[in-house]
């Protein structure tokens, strides 16, 4: 867990896009994510989430974590303003698929040559959409 000691300034201003590499950073890491995404048997279930080319999802995923991060906010340049929970209301998303995406990004996010501590606090924080978005379709599913 990332405290104040541990954390120079992550979440504020461009210090954890910094911390990420920039845009070349979150590239690479998007790109071993989607690997992980194709690959593991653990990922079998959000694997099928996705269109068969991956490349609008690595853009868009690389474009949203840059403006996440504190850098340039390329997603809102390319495709305008988001809601989290609001792009991925097409998907049935539960505790595994949440579980699942989260693997696969902790196993990415391992694979790079980022601070100790920032690997730990951009999983903390990956954490908070990613369950938000699987509250949000709980909440849909049981209202229809």
């Amino acid at each position: 867990m990332t405290t104040p000691e541990n954390n120079p300034g992550y979440g504020t201003k461009d210090t954890s896009y910094q911390a990420a590499g920039g845009i070349d950073g979150i590239t690479r890491l998007v790109d071993i994510f989607y690997h992980y995404v194709d690959t593991l048997p653990d990922a079998k279930v959000i694997r099928k989430l996705y269109p068969e080319n991956l490349t609008i999802s690595k853009q868009k995923l690389t474009y949203f974590l840059s403006g996440w991060l504190g850098g340039p906010k390329l997603y809102q340049e390319h495709y305008g303003s988001i809601s989290i929970p609001g792009a991925h209301h097409h998907m049935n998303i539960r505790m595994e698929e949440r579980d699942a995406w989260l693997f696969c990004m902790q196993e990415a996010v391992d694979e790079q040559p980022f601070p100790v501590y920032f690997k730990a606090y951009l999983m903390e924080q990956l954490f908070v959409p990613a369950e938000r978005i699987r509250q949000v379709c709980e909440i849909r599913k049981s209202s229809h």
